[in-house]
């Protein structure tokens, strides 16, 4: 199964670093990924959870290895890395899939979290690139870079403006890095999910009639799975995109396209 998948994505064979690969759409894509017979390296905050992506990953028959990291640390970034090369070899592609959200209701801006979210949603995947350059460099071309936006990238929301500038930034960051790397082979893009059932969402889903509410603003009438997107992810780092770089591929049911809108009836 894996063989034919790889045959029909035409997927690179190098290894691909995937941030928040602990849980949601960060797992969804390793596992996605190693289906396709690509080695994964899980990097995750919460280290054992990493552990199990990978172990899970490793079952589909392929390299893979965790690394217990917060990508805020600059530092631990080099290292993770070079542990990370040493362990499943090339490194041809990245997912930075980690990502925090911090609610500001009270005030217009969430000033003791401003930072946190700006460094880990946007600022890491910069420090991620910048270290894997070689690595990347050595697979191109075919190498590719996936940020995991938002469609909050894409439109306001202003409960969350942390998050919400952050998804903005990490959608030009995209296009700054397929502009720089293009001419070296290595392609960038993003992807901005909706509304998808991870552990990031679930908070907002808890009150009574909540998750009914919101997908009565969907078209297609559910939230998304997070393999769902992790489908598209998996396409955008394979030759079958091998001409798609610098997009924000939108994975939302039709949401940002109706503005949002409850349907009518």
């Amino acid at each position: 199964m894996a063989e034919n998948l790889e045959v029909k994505l035409g997927t690179p064979t190098s290894g691909v670093v995937v941030t928040g690969g602990a849980s949601g759409i960060g797992r969804a894509c390793a596992l996605a990924l190693a289906a396709v017979g690509r080695p994964v390296a899980v990097w995750d905050i919460t280290g054992d959870a990493a552990g199990e992506t990978a172990k899970s990953c490793a079952e589909a028959g392929v390299a893979a290895h965790a690394v217990a990291i917060d990508v805020r640390d600059r530092r631990a970034i080099a290292d993770a890395v070079a542990e990370s090369l040493s362990a499943i070899g090339s490194i041809g592609g990245l997912v930075h899939a980690a990502g925090i959200v911090r609610p500001a209701m009270a005030d217009p801006i969430d000033t003791d979290t401003w930072d946190d979210v700006l460094t880990v949603n946007l600022r890491a995947e910069g420090d991620i690139v910048t270290e894997l350059l070689p690595a990347m460099r050595a697979a191109a071309p075919g190498s590719a870079i996936v940020g995991i936006a938002s469609i909050e990238g894409l439109i306001g929301h202003g409960g969350i403006p942390s998050y919400t500038a952050s998804k903005h930034g990490l959608i030009g960051l995209t296009r700054a890095f397929a502009h720089r790397l293009g001419p070296e082979g290595i392609r960038a893009n993003a992807v901005c999910p909706g509304y998808i059932q991870t552990p990031m969402l679930a908070p907002a889903l808890e009150g009574a009639g909540m998750q009914e509410s919101l997908e009565a603003t969907i078209p297609l009438g559910r939230l998304a799975q997070p393999e769902e997107v992790a489908r598209v992810v998996r396409f955008l780092l394979s030759d079958e995109a091998s001409y798609v770089n610098g997009s924000a591929i939108v994975v939302d049911g039709g949401v940002t396209a109706s503005g949002g809108q409850k349907l009518l009836g």
